[in-house]
């Protein structure tokens, strides 16, 4: 599931030994996990930190306990400690943490909500907005909430069109279109103000 270079189970060692606390070990786990902002945590922990439904991978003179809830996104990582000079660098890979894009056969709701929140997302965030889904209907029409920037932002409309609709149109088969309910005379912080854009 998770493997660990030797030279990572020595790092680790030293460091606990360091410590001198009985029981003490290391734990991971996956924060913002399925999302672009997704990163992992790793963290010292003795036995009365542990929630009780952690995964132990026993290494060579401790304990690297993996939090349960993060365990599909932390499915084939890997840990290493690379020696640079007179330094080192610790190392995580884990290739499932940003989540896995559903396949074809998943509903039309998730193969949206992953364009959502892996592609339409980051990129509103660079102008501190953002798109949640109100709605996916029957006949594909998906229904979004503008936040943030966006709420009120004179660019909404372009945004909608030109950005997301093209993108879910282009990237989810079975959407037919992309409405907005967002009430934008409430935006209290628009990245553009409606009177500014028109």
């Amino acid at each position: 599931m998770i493997h660990i270079s030797e030279s990572a189970q020595t790092h680790f060692r030293k460091l606990i030994e360091r410590e001198a606390l009985p029981g003490l070990g290391v734990r991971l786990s996956a924060v913002n996990a399925g999302t672009p902002r997704a990163d992992v945590r790793l963290e010292f922990a003795e036995p009365g930190d542990l929630q009780g439904d952690e995964w132990a991978v026993d290494c060579d003179g401790f304990t690297l306990w993996l939090e349960a809830a993060s365990t599909s996104y932390l499915d084939g990582a890997e840990i290493d400690y690379e020696t640079l000079g007179t330094a080192g660098q610790l190392q995580i890979r884990a290739p499932k943490i940003k989540g896995v894009a559903p396949d074809a056969s998943a509903s039309l709701v998730e193969r949206v909500l992953y364009v959502i929140e892996n592609e339409v997302n980051p990129q509103l965030a660079t102008h501190r907005g953002s798109v949640s889904v109100q709605e996916v209907t029957a006949d594909g029409v998906v229904v979004l909430r503008f936040g943030g920037g966006c709420h009120g932002c004179g660019m909404a409309d372009m945004t909608l069109k030109n950005g997301i609709e093209k993108t879910l149109l282009e990237k989810v088969p079975g959407v037919t279109a992309v409405r907005d309910a967002t009430d934008h005379d409430t935006g209290a912080a628009p990245y553009i103000s409606r009177t500014g854009a028109a």
